[in-house]
Parts: structure tokens; C-alpha cells; sequence
């Protein structure tokens, strides 16, 4: 039996180890919610794909730390993506919250997650609130706000002369941003513009928008549509035969997802269209090169962007629980090393802004046929270098 002084001791003695951040886990814990049912399904499995490699080569440790992976599926709802949250948040109790392909689903769980004292890494979506006035110091982003990919489009299209466009995208969150960012760039007049209906079932016929964008005389179709409803669109707008009448312009509607397919269905009209992003699997870096052989290698594909942002997340997140030498009570340690983004991205160096969205470049990207004829897309132009979002002056952190 122990004596009182035993007792007092042992007590002190952990209260000691306690305060001083050596009563670590033995493991770090991450949620990772995406869409792995419905059709955009797509994309969360090409995300999955990437957060299970990243893991494969850190050899699942973060330091002295085993990676916990928990991957949920939102199933394309709001609704659902929060009561997801919420369970990796109260039951499984993780350190880190992941993931999110769609603005509406992060914005209905974002709360669960913040509240619930947990660090926030969105590896896609962007929306201008939380790049903004709903800014947070425990959320940052290892993909873009969403204005900034059609920021770069509107500033290729300015450049180029275009006078005019006719726009359309979906009817959520990041539809209207997309849309908001290509006209704060564009010089020229936005002849029309749609918003077609968006979620589990999403509209995928196009055919009384593109008969509209026709007849209006546009110089340029803008669009943005993700997942199936990008290869949807591509089709139809070939069929209703304005390829080489309309130049089609696009932000996340031609990737490493669609293309397989449009190769498939001999949809030749999507080679040598352009589109912008922030990556490209032929982007030069240490990071990217190994990313993308691997992928490559494992999968017989190419990677998408929302896989090298997932891919990133993980690597962001290994970084800042190393720097705090695996003490997951380190909040201000942890947030530290997340800001200062101090590991190998697959896009090279980049910097936080304040409201914890990547300072980063963008590029022009065209559709190319690669060596082994696949389709893929290659850098052709740099747009904007160390490009901050506009939502920034919003955010009081």
C-alpha cells in the first residue's frame, strides 16, 4: 500500500509532466472529410488517394507520433458533412479536421469544428467568408480562396483582348465566387450569365444555357463546373457545335479527373483549351516530382489538384505537429508552425497571409497529350506571382 508521501509525490509528479507538455499521445489523430458516394465521389477518392500516399511516404508517423486516419464521407451535403464533423470532433475526439471539397458543406461545419478547438486545414474549398470576416486563427487552407483561379482567368482574358464573355457556373458558395472573381479582373462586358442548379442532383444538361450563350454574341464562354458535371458540360458544348465559334475558358473543369474520360469519348476539342491554376502535375518541384511518379506509378493516372492540396494538407500538418516535438497540447506552437508553412509543397515555397490563405502563384495551363498519349494539362505561362486574395483586408487577425 503507498504511503501518503508516495501518493503526493506521484501526484506532483504528473501534474509536472503534464505542464510541462511531456504527457504526449502516442498517436496524432486527423479527419479527413470528402465526398466518397454520389458521383462527385470522383474527386474524394482521388483526394483519398493522395492523403494515403502522403501517409505511405512519411511511413504513417508524424515524428514519434502514429497517424490516426479517419476519413468520413459528406455525401455532398451540408447537412451530413456537419453531423461528420461533429463526430470527429465529440466521439473520435482528433487533433486535425481535413478535407472539404465544397464551400457549403466547409461553411456548415466550420463552426462544429473551430468551437470544438480543433485546427481546421481545408484542402479545397475557399469561400471569401472565412477568407474574411469569418476569418479564424485555428483555420488555414492548403488550396486558394475560391476568387483567385478565375482572377487569374479575367487577367489571361484581359490580356489577351477578349471583349466579351458569357459566364456560368453552379448556384452555391463557390459558384458565385468563381463568378465574382473572373468579372473583378475582366476588362471586357459580361454579355450573360447562369447559375444552374447544384448538389446530389445537380443539373447536367446544358443545352438551353449553351443555345444562349450562342446567340449572345459572347466572344468567350466562361465556366466553372467540378467533377462529372465539368465532363457533362464539355460534351455538349462540342456537340452543340461551338467548338472553334465560342473559345471556352474554364477554372476546375478540365483536370486529371475529367480528362481520362474525355480522352475516352474522343472529345478532342478540350486539347488546347487553357485553364488556370495554382499547380500542374508538371510543375518542377522536389515535391511535386516525387507526388506525381508515385501517384502515377500506384494508380496509372495522373493526380488532380484536389489531390496535390490533400497531399499538401498532410505534409502541413506533419510539419507543425514535428515542430512542437509531438506535445499535441501546444495550441500556439502548433498554429506557429502551421503559419509559417515550413515544409516541401508540391507548388514550391509559399507564404500565409493573415487570414491563413496561400500567398502563391498562378498559372495559364493548356491540355496537352503527354509522352505516353494521355491527356494531361502543361504550364505555359506564369499570370500572377505571390498573388494574395482579395478577402484578406477583411480578416482581423
Amino acid at each position: 500500500m503507498k504511503t501518503m508521501h508516495q501518493l503526493v509525490r506521484g501526484t506532483l509528479a504528473a501534474a509536472l509532466l503534464s505542464a510541462m507538455g511531456l504527457a504526449h499521445a502516442d498517436s496524432v489523430k486527423i479527419g479527413f472529410v470528402t465526398t466518397l458516394t454520389t458521383p462527385a465521389g470522383v474527386i474524394g477518392a482521388d483526394m483519398q488517394n493522395s492523403v494515403n500516399l502522403a501517409l505511405e511516404h512519411i511511413g504513417h508517423k508524424m515524428g514519434d507520433l502514429d497517424v490516426d486516419l479517419i476519413m468520413e464521407d459528406d455525401g455532398f451535403k451540408p447537412d451530413i458533412g456537419k453531423q461528420k464533423t461533429d463526430k470527429l470532433v465529440k466521439q473520435d475526439d482528433v487533433d486535425f479536421i481535413s478535407g472539404f471539397i465544397w464551400s457549403h458543406v466547409l461553411l456548415a461545419s466550420m463552426k462544429s469544428a473551430l468551437d470544438g478547438g480543433k485546427f481546421l486545414i481545408s484542402a479545397n474549398a475557399g469561400p471569401s467568408k472565412i477568407a474574411g470576416q469569418l476569418c479564424h486563427e485555428n483555420f488555414f487552407s492548403t488550396s486558394w480562396q475560391n476568387d483567385q483561379t478565375p482572377m487569374a482567368m479575367g487577367e489571361h482574358l484581359t490580356q489577351q483582348g477578349v471583349k466579351s464573355l458569357y459566364v456560368m457556373a453552379p448556384n452555391y458558395a463557390a459558384g458565385k465566387d468563381m463568378v465574382s472573381g473572373v468579372e473583378s479582373t475582366f476588362k471586357g462586358e459580361v454579355l450573360g450569365k447562369d447559375f444552374t442548379k447544384w448538389g446530389a442532383d445537380a443539373q447536367l444538361d446544358f443545352s438551353a444555357e449553351l443555345a444562349k450563350a450562342k446567340a449572345s454574341g459572347a466572344e468567350g464562354i466562361f465556366v466553372f463546373y467540378p467533377g462529372k458535371a465539368g465532363g457533362a458540360f464539355i460534351k455538349q458544348y462540342q456537340q452543340a457545335g461551338l467548338q472553334g465559334v465560342i473559345p471556352l475558358y474554364t477554372v476546375f473543369t478540365v483536370d486529371a479527373i475529367g480528362l481520362p474520360r474525355m480522352q475516352e469519348g474522343n472529345l478532342a476539342g478540350v486539347l488546347g483549351s487553357k485553364n488556370t491554376q495554382f499547380w500542374s502535375p508538371d510543375l518542377d518541384t522536389p515535391a511535386n516530382r516525387k507526388f506525381v511518379s508515385s501517384y502515377l506509378e500506384k494508380h496509372g493516372k495522373y493526380p488532380s489538384f484536389y489531390g496535390a492540396q490533400s497531399y499538401d494538407a498532410i505534409m502541413l500538418i506533419k510539419s507543425a505537429v514535428e515542430a512542437v516535438g509531438g506535445n499535441l497540447e501546444d495550441k500556439d506552437g502548433i498554429r506557429d508552425a502551421l503559419m509559417a508553412a515550413n515544409y516541401d509543397s508540391v507548388r514550391g515555397p509559399y507564404k500565409y497571409g493573415n487570414n491563413h490563405m496561400p500567398i502563391q502563384n498562378f498559372y495559364l495551363r493548356e491540355v496537352v497529350e503527354d509522352d505516353q498519349g494521355r491527356w494531361t494539362t502543361k504550364i505555359v505561362d506564369t499570370v500572377f506571382e505571390n498573388h494574395q486574395d482579395p478577402y484578406a483586408a477583411d480578416c482581423k487577425l
